[in-house]
């Protein structure tokens, strides 16, 4: 039996994808994509974010929130948290502002893995479906046409076992597993953040910001 059939593999992965295309949609389909591609990209920079909020922190506590001016941290979460804390001066809009783009986040990693899952569940349909087409093929064959005919049916469920087993469900974990990272590390970081603007400056409370906005 020849394990590199690459028309066997042609007709796996691009049934596969095919089927999952049509499974998922357009849209789900793109972002998965999107995530596979930032998968071989360097993980979130925690301590660069932490040395550049440091200075923010600094800046707030020597010449006030009034006058202040949000940074650019080249991260979108961020870059919208120093602007919340400037124009609300409120630790809480910085949660709700986390937990915006956490659930943003949190959304394209779920759709990301999804799709990946069923890509995962449909590999070894396929691998199956080419088995039957080899064997119907050559099911008057002569007994040599047969017999690689037996090669190639063997060959396509393999292919789909190890697309399925080796390719996407790995992916889909690594993904998942780096989305938990980032968010336990965001998470300390808006801890961090929170604790430290806390000292460095007094914030008004949401009871004092409504009577203030009164």
């Amino acid at each position: 039996m020849q394990l590199l059939d690459p028309l066997s593999a042609a007709i796996v992965l691009g049934g596969t994808l095919a089927a999952t295309l049509l499974r998922c949609g357009w849209r789900d389909a793109r972002v998965a994509l999107h995530a596979l591609a930032q998968l071989p990209s360097r993980p979130f920079d925690s301590a660069r974010v932490r040395a550049e909020l440091a200075a923010q922190v600094q800046e707030i506590g020597e010449d006030g929130i009034l006058r202040a001016e949000p940074h650019s941290f080249g991260d979108g979460e961020f870059d919208d948290l120093s602007e919340a804390l400037i124009r609300h001066r409120s630790i809480k809009a910085l949660h709700d502002e986390h937990a915006r783009h956490r659930a943003r986040r949190q959304g394209a990693a779920d759709t990301a893995t999804r799709v990946l899952g069923e890509a995962a569940e449909l590999a070894p349909v396929l691998g199956l479906a080419g088995t039957l087409v080899a064997l119907g093929g050559f099911a008057a064959a002569a007994d040599a046409d047969y017999a690689r005919s037996i090669g190639t049916a063997v060959i396509t469920t393999l292919y789909g076992l190890v697309l399925a087993n080796f390719v996407f469900a790995p992916l889909a974990t690594a993904l998942t597993r780096r989305a938990r990272a980032e968010e336990r590390e965001r998470q300390e970081l808006i801890d961090w953040l929170a604790a430290a603007v806390e000292r460095s400056i007094p914030l008004r409370t949401d009871e004092t910001a409504d009577k203030v906005a009164a």
